[in-house]
């Protein structure tokens, strides 16, 4: 990653991002007429947040004081002319959601993740402060079954020690090098301090090819 493709990522998230739509179910979807990139994470990951960090929008994407409100897919466009879409995937991992709605969630999630063609890359959002956990293998089995690319990033790298995040940053690694469908390269980030956001920019944009 270059210093030229930082910039010109940062100057094609500085241009037009808007909020498309809403997608409960799969009929719902826009038109697959340009490459998407998809977050996923659990509900309290800080997703949001990075969102609207990686796009220098404050209010972009809803953030919730109760994790795991965002139960749809949520569509974003990106540059003028339309260059991609940032899809907001739903949060997983909510304890109290009733269970006919993890059941939804797992039917929408997974239904997308296999019939999206023009889905290029998910970027899987893990909490530096406590690594990879179960609940997130069960995304990372999702994906490697629907044979989608997918890259991991740590979030709120700015809440841990440098040797604590050092050692979350190999062991993910270390998780996405036994996966077929993972990146090997893991990114920290931090929403609030600013870190790895403009190499995960960069990561986006090349991630659409």
């Amino acid at each position: 990653m270059t210093d030229e493709d930082i910039e010109a990522a940062r100057k094609l998230f500085a241009g037009p991002v808007e909020f498309l739509k809403s997608a409960p179910a799969l009929q719902f979807l826009p038109d697959p007429s340009v490459p998407e990139v998809a977050f996923a994470g659990r509900s309290n990951v800080g997703k949001s947040s990075l969102l609207n960090a990686l796009t220098g929008r404050k209010t972009l994407a809803r953030t919730s004081v109760t994790p795991g409100r965002t139960q749809e897919l949520n569509f974003f466009d990106v540059g003028q002319p339309l260059r991609f879409r940032l899809v907001d995937m739903p949060g997983y991992g909510f304890a109290k959601a009733p269970k006919d709605m993890v059941r939804k969630w797992r039917f929408l999630v997974n239904d997308f993740l296999r019939g999206r063609q023009v889905l290029k890359r998910a970027l899987v959002l893990i909490d530096s402060r406590h690594g990879i956990k179960e609940v997130d293998r069960e995304i990372l089995e999702m994906l490697d079954g629907a044979a989608v690319s997918y890259r991991l990033v740590l979030t709120k790298a700015d809440k841990v020690k440098a040797t604590d995040l050092a050692v979350v940053a190999e062991a993910t690694a270390a998780e996405a090098r036994k996966r077929p469908a993972a990146h090997p390269e893991v990114l920290a980030t931090s929403s609030e301090g600013g870190m790895g956001i403009p190499e995960l920019r960069a990561a986006v944009v090349e991630a659409i090819g």
